[in-house]
């Protein structure tokens, strides 16, 4: 029987794209208005932080088990880029940081869904 494969969390370029877009969420969220603090604020912020989470969780798991965190993950990307759409329309970010915020998260798919065939 051969030996699990483990991969450090830490080292990977997905994992660290995920914590620089959840460190960007909070940022950005911190100038929503109160009102939107167990709406919009916490629905970008639970997708944001799910996101690095869920890899750093499969990385401790078989490549099968870390594949199905890698999809949780995703989901959260693609979640995280429909909330972003409804942040912009309410105008609590603008275009400038819409594009930044977006542009990385579609890398981040990108990324994700590369990984994914590696395994």
């Amino acid at each position: 029987m051969s030996e699990r494969k483990r991969h450090n969390h830490r080292n990977l370029k997905i994992w660290k794209l995920g914590t620089e877009i959840m460190k960007d969420i909070y940022d950005i969220t911190a100038t929503f208005p109160s009102k939107e603090d167990y709406r919009l604020t916490s629905q970008l912020t639970g997708c944001a932080v799910s996101m690095p989470s869920n890899i750093a969780e499969g990385s401790a798991r078989s490549d099968k088990s870390f594949s199905n965190f890698l999809d949780y993950s995703l989901g959260s990307s693609f979640e995280l880029g429909t909330q972003l759409i409804a942040a912009h329309h309410a105008k609590y970010i603008n275009d400038k940081e819409f594009e930044a915020i977006n542009n990385k998260n579609n890398e981040f798919e990108k990324m994700v869904i590369g990984f994914i065939g590696t395994l």
